[in-house]
Formats: structure tokens, sequence, C-alpha cells
């Protein structure tokens, strides 16, 4: 017991704040609706810390790579395997949406106000740049400040790579952050003890109230795709005894997720985890930071199941032609546009433009509502799915015996 709580100290910190949070959420909802600050303190600490470590982890991982092919490979692999996964999550909540219904009925709901709709144009633009070299510093700029890494690394990689003195700094200046980070996260239970009571105090009457079939659908599906595809991922990308391995290391990127409600600030414990588990660093320090913006499984799901709500509300039909392209736009927003400024609203509004036009104005609040409800468990599935992907990534990369081969050099060092 002494060995298992020494182990585990640090994840039993973090879930005692969470349900001490919640606890203290329901039973002062007064006072427990001002302590968002706690949380806010925590995640403003890891997206000063995290956004620099995304730029210099993925620019360094290419140019210290053996070559510009192998970065060119394991980020090929990485993009696709994530579009797949994230359709894989989107099919399998239509499905669960068909079989159960969400709404009993017809709602009237009232009117609510709603955000300027972004051009597609624009989209693109916010999608891969930023217009001055400052901005791209930013937690809302992720994807372009990912765009700008992967040029600047493979800029390195072109003029000698792991060689030049650049590429060394780079790597160092990882190391570095990493230790800054794990000093952060010392302080994480007392985050996740504000946010949860908080969000508990604001949403306690939601939770038990209209939205509360779906968010029992969505929490236990979330389970499920956790504990029934990731073995099924990590084994196809590790091959035997990858799913006990992933299992013994994935609660900590999940209970690191689902406290901080951040795919970005769970980077350094994947990258923990990752390490532990043999995969190797370039292949972590590129598939990580991504995934961290564009794998998005728990948000593909979130996307269906906002959709089916909607149509249940207005007492349409969520037929299979709708329910293609709902797939399609669930991963097109689950992938890009947690890069675009404005985040999941930016997305929920896309949503809402295609399938509700002429209810926009009521639509839009309640896709909003309820990705505030899912978000930890959609973001525990976005972000723990990212340590389940480097193993399929590694496949590729390194050979499907990647995994066996580096137990093998474990064992022959001790």
């Amino acid at each position: 017991m002494k060995t298992f709580l020494r182990s585990n100290r640090f994840i039993l910190l973090m879930l005692s704040g969470i349900v001490l949070g919640c606890v203290f959420g329901a039973l002062w909802p007064t006072f427990a609706g001002n302590l968002s600050f706690l949380g806010t303190i925590f995640i403003n600490m890891m997206f000063c810390v995290v956004v620099p470590m995304v730029f210099f982890s993925i620019a360094s991982a290419i140019a210290n790579m053996k070559s510009a092919k192998r970065a060119g490979k394991v980020m090929g692999c990485t993009v696709i395997t994530f579009l797949i996964t994230a359709a894989i999550a989107g099919v399998l909540m239509y499905i669960v949406c068909r079989i159960i219904p969400l709404v009993n009925g017809q709602y009237v709901v009232a009117a609510g106000e709603m955000g300027e709709t972004l051009g597609v144009s624009e989209m693109i633009v916010n999608f891969f740049t930023k217009p001055d070299f400052t901005e791209l510093f930013s937690r809302r700029a992720i994807l372009p400040l990912i765009v700008a890494a992967v040029l600047f690394g493979f800029g390195v990689q072109m003029s000698g790579g792991p060689e030049t003195k650049t590429g060394v700094w780079m790597n160092d200046m990882t190391n570095c952050i990493m230790k800054t980070v794990k000093i952060i996260t010392y302080y994480a239970p007392v985050g996740f003890f504000g946010f949860f009571a908080s969000l508990v105090a604001t949403y306690g009457p939601e939770l038990i109230g209209d939205y509360s079939r779906t968010l029992i659908i969505y929490y236990v599906m979330s389970l499920a795709y956790l504990f029934i595809f990731f073995p099924i991922y990590a084994r196809f990308g590790g091959g035997k005894g990858a799913a006990k391995l992933m299992f013994s290391k994935l609660f900590r990127p999940a209970a690191m997720s689902f406290g901080s409600c951040s795919s970005v600030a769970t980077i350094p414990t994947n990258m923990d985890v990752s390490q532990e588990s043999g995969i190797s660093k370039d292949v972590s320090d590129i598939v990580l930071p991504l995934g961290a913006t564009m794998h998005m499984d728990g948000s593909a799901m979130s996307a269906i199941i906002k959709v089916a709500f909607l149509f249940g509300i207005f007492g349409q039909d969520f037929s299979t032609g709708k329910a293609i392209l709902a797939i399609i736009v669930a991963v097109f927003s689950s992938v890009a546009m947690s890069g675009i400024p404005g985040g999941g609203g930016t997305g929920e509004l896309v949503i809402c433009t295609i399938f509700f036009p002429d209810q926009l104005a009521i639509a839009y609040p309640i896709a909003i509502a309820l990705g505030n409800l899912v978000d930890p468990p959609a973001t525990m599935v976005n972000a723990a799915g990212d340590y389940v992907v480097s193993f399929i990534v590694s496949r590729f990369a390194d050979g499907k015996n990647w995994l066996q081969e580096q137990l093998v050099k474990n064992i022959e060092k001790d």
C-alpha cells in the first residue's frame, strides 16, 4: 500500500481535488461559484509555458531527426491517424444517438444571442497563419504556431539538423521547459478543486435538468470509447502487450486532461508516459503537440451529440444524409477549429450555421451550454488519445515490432 501511495500520490491528489471541488460546489454554490480563479491560475501558468514548449518540441524533433524523410513520414502518419480515429468516434456517437433518442417530444426554447459567422477564407487564413510573428506565441494561435515550428524545424534540418548549434539549443530548451512545467503541476490539485467547485456551482441545475439524459449518454460513451477502442488502437500500434502497457500509463494523462479541461496542458504528462512506454522521442515530440490541437475524438463525439440534441429540440429527423454531413463537419471541426480564435465556440457556430440557419439564435447558445457541460470527458478522450495514437504512429515510423524491441533493450539494460 505504501508503494502504491508513493507511486500514485500525484494522481490521487488530483482526483481528490476534483472530488472535493464537486462536493464543495454542490454544498456551497454561492461561495464556490467564485473559486474559478484557482483553476484559472493553473491554466494560465500552463499556457504560458506550454505554448513555447509546443514550438520548441516540434521544431527540435524535426531538426534533430536523422532525415527530413522520417520527419515527413511521422507527420503524415500522425495526421491520417487523427482523421481516421475522429471519424470512427463520430460514427459511433451517431449510432448511439439513433438507438437512444436524446429528447422526448419537442421543446419550446427561448431565443438567444449569437456571435458573428466566420467566412471560409477567414477560417483558412487563421488556420495556417498570423499577420505578425509576435501573434504566433499565443494559445489562440496554436495551429499557426505549429505550422511555423514545422517550417523552422525543416529549415534547421536542411542546414545540418542535429549537427547545428540551433538544433542542440532547441533540444536543450525543450528539456528546460519540461522541468518548468513539472514545477507548475504541483499546484494542479488546488486548480482542479477551484475549477470543479465553480463548474458544479454554475451548472448544477442543468446537470440534473434538461441536459441530464444527453450528459449521461456522453459520459458513458466517453468511458466506453476509452476502455474499448483505446486498447484496440494500442494493440494495433504496439502488438502483443501494448494494451496492458497503455492502460498502466493512461490514467495519468486522463486525470490531468479531465481536471484541467485542456489538451495543451496535458502535453507534458503525455510526454512523460510516452517516454516511459518506450516511444521514440522524435515521434512523441511531433505526435503529442500536434495531437493537442488536431486529435479531437472526444470533440467529434461532442459535435455529433450536439447536432442530434438540436435536431430533437426542433423536432427534426436526423436522417442518414444529414448524418454523413454531420460526421464530416464533426471531423473537420474537431481537427481544425481548435486552432482558430474562438476555439470550440467557432466550431459550434459553424455546426449551427450549417444545420439550423433559421434557428441560429436559439441553437447556438444551447450548443455552447452543452459544450461546457461535456468539456471534461471530451478533453479526456482527446488528450489521453494523443498518447494512444503515438503507438500507431510508432508502428509505421519504427516498425511493427518497435515495442518488443524496446522491451528487449530495457531488459538488457537491467
